[in-house]
């Protein structure tokens, strides 16, 4: 299929190749989207786990506030290994 859309041109004007070198920006935009979508979700569950122990229990905010910003920063670190990856597969 992706065979087929290469070696299509756009109006007469576009050379495959470049057509070609469009479709892999396009697939590592939406692959760096889709992966992103979990750390996303993943940061959204831990901050708001750990609101919600720092509502139950005050006394223990600054050991949740602690584990909360280590959650994150691991978890973001799979966004940036996603972004890596697919900046990777451009050229």
């Amino acid at each position: 299929m992706l065979s087929l859309l290469a070696t299509l041109t756009v109006f007469g004007q576009t050379a495959p190749g470049e057509f070609l070198e469009g479709l892999k920006a396009i697939g590592a935009g939406l692959g760096y989207g889709l992966a992103a979508i979990g750390p996303g979700i993943g940061i959204g569950l831990v901050v708001g786990s750990a609101i919600e122990a720092m509502t139950r229990q005050p006394e223990s905010a600054g050991v949740a506030r602690t584990t909360m910003f280590l959650g994150i920063a691991f978890t973001e670190a799979l966004a940036l290994i996603g972004f890596v990856v697919f900046i990777l597969l451009l050229p």
